[in-house]
């Protein structure tokens, strides 16, 4: 289905009102949950389409990091072991920190380490089950 820009609009719109009347403890049966769900999808599928939010990128999310923790770069660079110009190419997108570096970056900056491997937490999740399973397996 196409979504033009009035249906999207409207969903907007009822989503406002739909918010103050449907508590969290309100059953998905509900026809107002129903609705709501209706329309923040078609909110969503729009958005998709005509408003992407790209990724950040691994610098973004290490600066981000630094700023959270009031860190500066050369405080980082002590942290890791690494000059504070590599800590700037990080930051910069010029390089890429090794995985020794990347989970010292986790450790340090309370990164979880699926931002930085651009895997969702259910991805990393399921790779450590089946990396479980297959080992137990072979014993």
């Amino acid at each position: 289905m196409h979504i033009t820009e009035s249906m999207y609009r409207y969903a907007q719109q009822r989503i406002e009102e739909l918010l103050p009347i449907t508590p969290d403890d309100m059953p998905l049966e509900h026809p107002l949950m129903q609705e709501l769900c209706i329309v923040s999808g078609i909110v969503e599928d729009y958005e998709n389409e005509h408003c992407p939010i790209g990724k950040p990128t691994l610098g973004q999310i290490i600066s981000d990091a630094m700023s959270d923790a009031g860190m500066t770069g050369k405080q980082l660079a002590e942290r890791l072991g690494v000059s504070p110009s590599r800590v700037s190419d990080y930051i910069n997108d010029r390089a890429e920190p090794t995985l020794k570096t990347c989970r010292q970056l986790c450790s340090v900056l309370n990164i979880r380490p699926y931002e930085i491997l651009e895997e969702s937490p259910f991805m990393v999740a399921e790779s450590e089950m089946s990396s479980y399973g297959r080992h137990n397996m072979k014993k």
